[in-house]
């Protein structure tokens, strides 16, 4: 994993309130404080902000602006990840199991496994 998203991770899970996060002196604190819904929300905002950016690259304007949204969705997503006890890694491991494999597949794979988990629970 990259040293940037390693050392960031690190951060943000140092932010967390268990972890001695105080809310009133860092903003991943304030958002881990209030909770999951927050945080979604966050991330629609960001991702919502990525596409508008991306749009406006695709008119002319300067691409270093889809850059900054493109972070802070990353950013946000790496908060999100780390409520749920999930890391970087665990994103990049999970890309690395779905290289060489067709998207279609994989898909197709998901909504199979899906099924049999519905059909355990019923």
């Amino acid at each position: 994993m990259s040293e940037t998203l390693s050392r960031l991770a690190a951060v943000i899970e140092s932010r967390k309130l268990a972890n001695g996060g105080d809310p009133d002196q860092s903003y991943v604190s304030r958002l881990f404080s209030k909770g999951d819904d927050a945080i979604l929300k966050k991330i629609g905002e960001e991702a919502t902000e990525t596409v508008m950016a991306a749009k406006d690259v695709r008119a002319g304007a300067e691409p270093s602006k889809l850059l900054y949204e493109c972070a802070d969705l990353w950013f946000h997503s790496m908060i999100m990840l780390a409520q749920f006890n999930l890391t970087p890694q665990d994103v990049l491991e999970e890309l690395a199991r779905r290289e060489g494999i067709s998207g279609i597949e994989e898909k197709a794979n998901r909504k199979l496994q899906a099924r049999e988990h519905d059909e355990r629970q019923d």
